[in-house]
């Protein structure tokens, strides 16, 4: 058996992974009428239990995996049955800016948090330009801070909690 397109395929199966992981958790194990993993309840669709969402959607995304790997393994072209190394470098920046971002968000304030976020997960682009990163993620942030602050008024705090940083109009919003 050859892989036509062992990136897709290796995609698939990731994803046929993840959606598995996300069903059984929301239904739960249960073996020999012992409960090995507590589901959630499911519900109907006409009254939705706080599991039901959780599988359909985790059975949808394991559905989408297997049509994705078994497509990339009977389409021809790619280098067959060759797969690249895997990039660990990229994916830690980026986690490691997300669990900072969870890390200073109370400390420093979001905006800060944010700047952290969006420079440390660029760092993991082979094309890291800081000229490039900077304007966007001031937009971003500031983008951000509009929409989820100002707009839908959630208790986000913009700005280090020192006294005098809030006597600025930005940090009060």
């Amino acid at each position: 058996m050859k892989i036509g397109h062992p990136k897709n395929f290796w995609g698939g199966v990731l994803f046929a992974a993840i959606g598995l992981m996300f069903a059984v958790i929301a239904f739960g194990v249960s073996f020999g009428g012992s409960a090995l993993l507590p589901g959630y309840a499911m519900g109907s669709p006409a009254r939705m239990g706080p599991g039901f969402f959780p599988f359909w959607l985790g059975a949808i995304l394991l559905a989408l995996g297997v049509i994705i790997s078994v497509t990339a393994i009977k389409t021809e072209g790619g280098k067959e049955g060759e797969l690249e190394r895997f990039h660990w470098g990229p994916v830690a920046y980026v986690l490691t800016a997300i669990v900072l971002f969870g890390l200073l968000l109370k400390v420093v304030g979001m905006l800060l948090a944010g700047m952290v976020l969006i420079v440390g997960a660029s760092l993991g682009s082979g094309e890291f330009k800081l000229r490039e990163i900077l304007p966007l993620s001031i937009f971003l942030v500031v983008f951000t801070a509009l929409v989820f602050v100002v707009g839908l008024k959630l208790p986000i705090p913009l700005c280090p909690d020192i006294d005098m940083l809030q006597t600025f109009a930005v940090c009060r919003a």
